[in-house]
């Protein structure tokens, strides 16, 4: 028998984190890679950087249908720059190519993080038992112990003729691993399923006809149904809010709707309904801000 040597690179082994085993790149491939299908290259790489990053960086020679998925980012980006960090498979960091093409305007590519959105918390809801909602326009929550927390992000960048779109989602945290108090994770809500694969594969399925129904009606997110199940399953909605807008400006008001461009239309206090389309929301409930 050779013995091994020293310097070789060591390599993954599924069996030495029985709690958080890494991803099965073959078997995932052999899932979701198909003729047809949306889903034309699956890979998976120890760590690095930022998977949107790395998707981004390889331009238009990508073709659309793209995944890269990553067991540790090490700067992973949010929104507004935020940085999202998990332990190395602890969670499920992603990022897939889109290009919708010429038979969606522009306009409604907008509806694409939300699409995402409705396609996670869909999958999770199917696969995890977990009720995830929507925080508008990105954000992932669940309830533990009462209370609502981040569980996860989506981060979607334009990148010349398609849209690079990023999925960060805790999934096997533990309370003392949690960033910040406020976040959260799938087995601290408990979650009946913390296996990675088969979530990933629900969860890339779940985009896949999301999308497909999305742009066969042209993008438009009323004949899709699109815009109802986000306004069904967003948890900003009927919620006093604070929009903290771009230009250091603010607004309060209760949420009303999504409108058809996406944008969350907020009634203020002088019984003007107001759209924003980019900015922070802060939910603001019995005195506690979130």
């Amino acid at each position: 028998m050779t013995p091994p040597d020293a310097s070789d690179t060591p390599r993954p082994d599924r069996w030495n984190n029985l709690d958080r085993p890494p991803l099965n790149e073959p078997a995932l491939r052999r899932a979701l890679v198909r003729e047809g299908g949306l889903w034309t290259s699956l890979d998976v790489v120890a760590a690095t950087g930022s998977t949107n990053s790395d998707l981004a960086g390889r331009g238009d020679s990508a073709p659309e249908g793209a995944v890269l998925v990553a067991e540790e980012q090490t700067h992973g980006r949010g929104r507004l720059d935020r940085t999202w960090s998990a332990p190395a498979r602890s969670g499920l960091f992603f990022s897939v190519l889109l290009k919708p093409g010429e038979g969606v305007p522009g306009e409604r590519w907008g509806w694409l993080p939300l699409l995402t959105g409705v396609a996670v918390a869909a999958a999770l809801s199917r696969e995890a038992g977990v009720d995830t909602a929507l925080k508008w326009p990105n954000d992932l929550l669940v309830t533990v112990d009462g209370e609502e927390r981040k569980a996860g992000g989506i981060l979607a960048e334009r990148v010349g003729d398609g849209v690079v779109i990023g999925v960060g989602l805790n999934v096997s945290l533990r309370a003392d691993e949690l960033p910040v108090p406020a976040a959260g994770s799938l087995a601290l809500a408990g979650a009946v399923s913390t296996d990675r694969d088969t979530l990933l594969r629900a969860v890339l399925r779940s985009i896949e006809q999301w999308y497909g129904e999305w742009r066969d009606a042209g993008g438009d997110p009323a004949a899709c149904r699109l815009q109802e199940a986000y306004a069904a399953g967003c948890a900003t909605l009927g919620r006093t809010v604070r929009a903290e807008l771009p230009g250091g400006h603010v607004l309060t008001g209760e949420a009303v709707a999504v409108d058809g461009d996406g944008r969350l239309v907020i009634g203020t206090a002088e019984g003007v309904q107001q759209p924003v389309g980019a900015g922070d929301i802060v939910h603001l409930r019995a005195g506690r801000d979130q």
